[in-house]
């Protein structure tokens, strides 16, 4: 009898489970990530609740106090441990306290690529209670200019292999009355002081908190620069409270102590310093910080220093894919990948290649209130939702006119929502939950995120900008980008800025700027269609180096098309689709087309070998 009973006990068991596994597969991943979900929203609760305040520095404090002689940065050949972080950003921050000219709480703007003295500057700002303004350490002249001005700063710290690029901007600087400090033991240049050597002599002491009293959770951390789809770069504002949430970041991907993680993206990006550095924090990990992403080093380092946790961008993962294979691709510790932006395509092949490595596929922006993870490992997919999800973080996807640019509305005025299957607008209501801070010093800018009369009169959401679709299991599928904003080399360029630029030279009167895809490679590269000045002829030689000056590599324009006019809609904006899908193929222009050529350091014609070498493969972009 006990017997029989235990049998169908068991038999009826195995039935649930295979049932549950056929009509619910996900089933115990959505659990997990429920329970995942609600440990996060606990533990930001009680830290919130924490008096005095509780932000993401004292959690680094709480790290070097329960850890002191952990590694927690490698870099090149150097280790350093929390104690040893946590003194020099006390030296850092008491040489800067000493300056005469400087307060505690002034915004300051870093200017430095990835090496241990950024994150050593910025907790040592966190300390000051200063803002921190994350510069892209590949801006000139008047980006640069824009950027700094933007957010306010008073103070800029650069690196030393960037004292030229400082100069370039120094009249301008100086008239502000910027304290321009340079990572060097002297200089001697009239408004850049030498600031290494004020570091060294510095004390070890810690500041007290006195210093950050009147810092709350709405008080501004971190300006992070984002490029959307008109001007100059915008920076975002993250806020005590948004840094306290990211800290969440690698804990919730099951990232612990024990692991090492791998950042090579540049820390000036929401995914090298929000997910690589802030998210370290949180877990107590060892980061292997490195200069500059290098594919070619990638397998090598992470051999070296037992890496087990990974980041990327799309174009991360498809650059290990075309490096050499080799016998030993499999050799390795590195256990997660986390990221965003991997085609499919890419992603089982680096499965392929690589192991058995967890992929960790999630979609966030900077300045956004929403995000989602691929919790199920689902290939393709940037993440699924659930119920829960959607009542903490309401969002919807809506129907999009991508002629028009702009949402499709019925006849009442509202938003109409994409059903599933079909491709819309992703955007998500703005909640005190879900907040929206915007952009510093750009009010237009900001409001132009800002959706209203989405579903009713009144309301008010964020509009990403991304198009995306979402299938029947509630897994969601990234589709592209509206307006002039496109994606190259994993990073944002803004059209209107390289317009804006171009139209500076000399031979140049307009410039519509955009992306074009190219066979073999990830997202868009810059495409021009330009007129040329009256009397003036198109001078290869001086774009070339127009560009140059102006542009780092990834936003300068690839092809240039000549045309005698440049098309305008009706509402006076610049026509994209028909240049878009006419792409860079001499077979189907008959306008002049130039391909920048750096060997010879110029524009130069594009002929149809050489459009057929791009095509093939041949050539590389």
């Amino acid at each position: 009898m006990w017997m029989y009973l235990i049998s169908t006990f068991i038999a009826t068991g195995l039935l649930i489970a295979f049932s549950v596994k056929t009509l619910s597969p996900y089933l115990w991943a959505d659990f997990l990530y429920f329970r995942d979900l609600v440990s996060i929203l606990l533990r930001f609760v009680w830290r919130r609740r924490r008096r005095p305040f509780f932000f993401a520095l004292d959690r680094f404090l709480e790290q070097t106090a329960d850890h002191p002689n952990k590694v927690f940065v490698v870099f090149e050949n150097e280790s350093y441990t929390y104690t040893s972080t946590d003194k020099t950003s006390n030296k850092i921050a008491n040489a800067l306290q000493a300056h005469p000219r400087y307060t505690a709480g002034d915004t300051v703007a870093l200017f430095m690529a990835n090496e241990p003295a950024y994150m050593f500057t910025c907790l040592a700002l966190a300390k000051l209670g200063s803002p921190v303004a994350l510069l892209n350490h590949n801006i000139r002249t008047k980006s640069l200019l824009h950027c700094f001005s933007c957010c306010k700063a008073k103070v800029l710290i650069a690196a030393s292999e960037l004292k030229e690029a400082v100069e370039d901007v120094l009249p301008s600087l100086r008239e502000q009355g910027v304290i321009v400090l340079l990572m060097v033991q002297s200089c001697e240049t009239p408004g850049i002081e030498s600031f290494s050597d004020k570091v060294e002599q510095a004390s070890e002491a810690a500041l007290p908190r006195s210093l950050r009293s009147n810092i709350t959770f709405k008080s501004p951390a971190v300006y992070i620069y984002t490029s959307g789809t008109t001007g100059l770069p915008k920076a975002a504002v993250v806020n005590q409270n948004r840094l306290l949430i990211a800290l969440a970041v690698l804990a919730s991907n099951g990232v612990s102590s024990s692991d090492v993680i791998y950042v090579n993206l540049p820390l000036y990006h929401t995914a090298g310093f929000i997910v690589g550095f802030i998210g370290s924090i949180e877990t107590g990990s060892t980061i292997i910080l490195k200069r500059k992403f290098s594919a070619s080093q990638f397998w090598d380092d992470c051999r070296k220093h037992n890496v087990t946790v990974v980041q990327y961008i799309g174009e991360v993962m498809r650059y290990l894919c075309s490096t050499p294979k080799r016998e030993n691709d499999k050799d390795h510790k590195v256990r997660l990948a986390i990221g965003n932006g991997i085609r499919a395509e890419i992603w089982r092949e680096f499965l392929n290649r690589f192991g058995n490595i967890k992929v960790k596929e999630f979609y966030a922006s900077t300045e956004g209130n929403v995000g989602f993870v691929n919790y199920s490992g689902k290939i393709g997919a940037i993440g699924r939702v659930n119920f829960l999800h959607k009542i903490l973080f309401p969002y919807s996807f809506i129907k999009y006119d991508t002629e028009r640019d702009e949402p499709i509305r019925d006849a009442n005025g509202l938003c109409i929502e994409a059903l599933k299957g079909e491709t819309g607008l992703l955007v998500s209501k703005i909640t005190n939950i879900a907040p929206f801070v915007g952009y510093a010093q750009n009010e237009e800018q900001t409001e132009r995120k800002r959706l209203r009369n989405v579903f009713k009169k009144g309301d008010l959401y964020f509009n990403s900008g991304d198009l995306m679709r979402m299938d029947q299991d509630n897994f969601i599928y990234f589709q592209d980008r509206v307006g002039d904003t496109f994606r190259w080399k994993g990073e944002n360029v803004a059209t209107t800025e390289v317009s804006d630029i171009l139209t500076l030279s000399d031979c140049l009167k307009e410039a519509n700027v955009y992306g074009v895809q190219v066979p073999g490679h990830e997202g868009r590269i810059g495409m021009a269609a330009v007129t040329v000045k009256e009397d003036a002829q198109f001078d290869g030689s001086k774009i070339y180096n127009h560009v140059v000056s102006y542009l780092p590599a990834y936003a300068r324009p690839r092809f240039i098309r000549i045309k005698d006019v440049v098309e305008l809609t009706g509402t006076f904006k610049q026509m994209k689709v028909k240049l878009v899908e006419e792409n860079f193929d001499p077979g189907r222009i008959q306008d002049p087309l130039y391909i920048l050529d750096d060997n010879h350091k110029s524009y130069v014609p594009l002929t149809a070998q050489v459009h057929a070498s791009i095509i093939s493969g041949i050539m590389k972009l």
